[in-house]
């Protein structure tokens, strides 16, 4: 493994660990209302589109975090529209 790639993935598990601790909160206080559901949208669209970048580049680093941030985006997406604030 090149030191590009181990830079990558170091930078991509801060990068998907940092939407944990809000998916937990969430979860757990079964409220979303202070998450702005326009932003939750163009954050999961720019993620996706580095998703389709990181698959088009074949860069396994891109593709594994942006693939697991998108899910939580999802994650916190599915609970905003659930939790009746």
């Amino acid at each position: 493994m090149n030191l590009d790639t181990i830079f990558g993935a170091v930078a991509g598990t801060i990068s998907s660990v940092t939407f944990l601790p809000q998916v937990i909160k969430i979860y757990k206080t079964k409220s979303a209302k202070d998450l702005s559901l326009w932003t939750l949208f163009f954050l999961a669209l720019g993620v996706a589109l580095w998703l389709v970048y990181g698959i088009l580049k074949a860069d396994a680093p891109i593709i594994i975090t942006n693939a697991i941030v998108l899910t939580m985006i999802f994650i916190m997406l599915y609970f905003k529209l659930s939790f009746k604030d």
